[in-house]
């Protein structure tokens, strides 16, 4: 089968979109929460007007940048067998969560700054929850039972505003705000703690 031919103009096109969203991820990692459009076109190697034919507003560029940190989620994550033991479940799926949590705490931070003026932002976080409610809803299906509190307190311990609180609020370690995700876990299954 041959591969479509995409002409030069459209490579070139994708490379500086690619490029810009790069650097707009790239500005957010290393500590600028609210990178401004000058800057990301700056970082990315282009002009303003090249970033501004691309995205018609920063919202298009949020959007961008969205699917790009949840396509780098997607290939971290690892499914968890549902046939595991309860306390193997709870020990990989925390052991996950810190890793997905620690990998996401700048873009997540950033967009807590701009997600209650972006209606972009505000959908992402949206379906962000839902992709953790359903891992939760599969992984601890028997123990749920259908009990949509035990699954909203669950998904709640689960979400980068309470893991922020460890990691940031409380100074936990990373190590240490795992062990406390874990017990949490481990109290509302009514899991006697390790």
């Amino acid at each position: 089968m041959t591969q479509p031919r995409v002409d030069g103009r459209t490579a070139r096109s994708e490379r500086t979109r690619t490029a810009i969203v790069d650097a707009h991820l790239q500005l957010i990692r290393e500590g600028d929460l609210r990178p401004t459009a000058d800057r990301i076109a700056k970082q990315a190697g282009v002009s303003l007007r090249a970033l501004w034919s691309h995205f018609a507003d920063m919202e298009a560029l949020f959007a961008a940048s969205g699917r790009r940190v949840l396509e780098v989620r997607d290939d971290s994550h690892r499914p968890i067998s549902p046939k595991l033991p309860l306390g193997d479940r709870i020990e990989a799926y925390c052991r996950q969560r810190a890793r997905l949590l620690e990998q996401i705490a700048p873009t997540a931070k950033a967009a807590a700054i701009k997600e209650p003026f972006s209606d972009t932002l505000q959908r992402y976080r949206r379906l962000h929850v839902e992709r953790v409610r359903d891992e939760l809803s599969v992984l601890f299906a028997a123990e749920i039972d259908g009990n949509d509190e035990l699954l909203n307190a669950l998904t709640a311990v689960s979400m980068w505003p309470t893991w922020a609180t460890w990691r940031e609020a409380m100074n936990l370690s990373v190590n240490a705000a795992r062990a406390t995700l874990a017990r949490t876990i481990n109290s509302l299954l009514a899991v006697p703690g390790p």
